[in-house]
């Protein structure tokens, strides 16, 4: 993950592609459509003050049948950017005064995720001092004979670092969160942030107590630790880099924008869920300033990624003015049998290396020969053919459906190797693929 403020080690658009295609395979149009939008981030804090304010993102539509990468591709470029990143779906908001969530929660949302982002890396900065800290308190209770300064002292701590107190408890004082004094009723959907701030404001008026308790010296290490490096923060420098993070460099996405467009016989009469959601969303895309526990914040510069399926709608059914904020249209590729196999195959943490690590922890080995790879991709692209395509998702179910005799045996099994051919595929696979409605109601 790269910070997005050092501009020396910006990555090209070619590397920000290649590095995409660690983990996702195929999409390469979808691929260089970010690739770029992020890339035009970096070139827009090369400019000056006056030029910065005027250059806004080029907004993205993906376009493609669920499951075909894209969400894995916005998530995974706001992790390479070091940017705070949320995911939403279009069909959770309603038009206001009726039931549903308020537009303006996404940017609450993201400011919550910046200030995470934020304070994790300031915690990294400080973890040293943080954690040299918290030995030293955690010592005096598991040993109060020892001496600071002594030989014993420096013997102790690297022992209480290599683990071996974990074990031993140990008495500490935590904050005892006061519980509030009247519970708030009446709050529902769409007053989340109303309710959330209501609940601080409550907690900041009662007195801060602590309170004694017993854990493992494990625990208490990581709750000092924490404790400790919170007093090295500055919680006001922290707002200021999260704010500046999320107006500069957060990603919202935007998915199943294709539920709210209006098509047909919708087009006449009130659409809660459709042209009112798209008006409401309209001002935070176009650029507007939304209240959050970091201030008033500008979403003029944050870059929103918008994806749909359009099987029954198309893009034109969006109101014209949110189709003219997302300028940029790539359309994504259905998967076919030799994407399924290529994802099964080279991404560094595919499907088949997590069920073999994870069989691994119990003394498993289980091995895919290439022949059972190539079958459980053709099964997955002849279930999306004759049910419902649902992308890659599929190969979830049929690989657990392939290793669920093995996984559950595992603790029976320990130092066994059992190699995953086409035949054993398909043995696992044969009462579902002879049974249409039983394929329906398991995959």
């Amino acid at each position: 993950m790269t910070n997005p403020d050092d501009i020396s080690t910006a990555l090209t658009p070619a590397e920000i592609v290649a590095e995409l295609d660690r983990h996702i395979i195929g999409q390469h149009q979808a691929k260089r459509a970010v690739a770029v939008a992020l890339r035009n981030r970096w070139r827009r804090r090369m400019l000056d003050q006056a030029m910065q304010d005027e250059v806004t993102p080029r907004n993205i539509l993906m376009i493609g049948p669920t499951g075909v990468g894209k969400t894995e591709i916005a998530r995974r470029l706001a992790r390479l950017a070091g940017a705070p990143f949320i995911k939403i779906e279009a069909s959770k908001f309603t038009e206001v005064g009726y039931v549903g969530r308020d537009v303006e929660s996404i940017i609450r949302d993201l400011a919550d995720e910046s200030l995470r982002l934020v304070r994790e890396q300031a915690m990294a900065r400080v973890r040293e001092r943080s954690r040299k800290a918290a030995v030293d308190r955690l010592l005096g209770l598991v040993d109060p004979t020892l001496a600071p300064g002594a030989a014993s002292w420096a013997e102790a701590s690297e022992k209480l670092l290599a683990g071996e107190f974990d074990n031993q408890d140990v008495e500490i004082e935590i904050d005892d969160s006061p519980r509030m004094p009247v519970e708030i009723m009446g709050m529902g959907p769409g007053m989340e942030e109303m309710e959330r701030n209501f609940r601080d404001m409550l907690g900041n008026l009662m007195p801060k107590k602590r309170k004694r308790t017993k854990m493992s010296v494990r625990n208490a290490l990581a709750y000092l630790e924490e404790e400790e490096a919170s007093r090295l923060i500055d919680e006001d420098d922290l707002k200021r880099r999260a704010a500046d993070l999320l107006q500069n460099h957060g990603i919202v996405f935007l998915d199943e924008v294709d539920k709210v467009a209006r098509t047909g016989a919708s087009k006449h009469g009130p659409d809660v869920g459709g042209e009112g959601v798209q008006r409401d969303l309209l001002p935070i895309v176009e650029g507007s300033t939304v209240s959050t526990k970091l201030g008033q914040m500008s979403t003029d510069h944050i870059l929103f990624i918008a994806a749909g399926a359009f099987h029954v709608s198309k893009p034109s059914d969006l109101i014209p003015e949110l189709q003219g904020r997302f300028p940029i249209r790539v359309e994504l590729d259905p998967l076919t049998e030799e994407d399924l196999y290529r994802i099964l195959t080279e991404p560094e943490c595919s499907l088949l290396k997590q069920a073999a690590a994870l069989l691994g922890t119990e003394g498993v080995t289980i091995e895919f020969d290439d022949s059972g790879v190539r079958e459980i991709a053709g099964l997955s692209a002849e279930y999306n053919r004759s049910l419902e395509n649902i992308g890659a998702r599929r190969l979830h179910t049929v690989v657990e459906r392939v290793a669920e005799e093995i996984s559950f045996s595992a603790p029976d099994l320990r130092g066994q190797t059992i190699p995953i051919t086409a035949e054993y595929v398909r043995e696992r696979m044969r009462e579902i693929t002879q049974d249409q409605n039983l394929a329906r109601y398991i995959l």
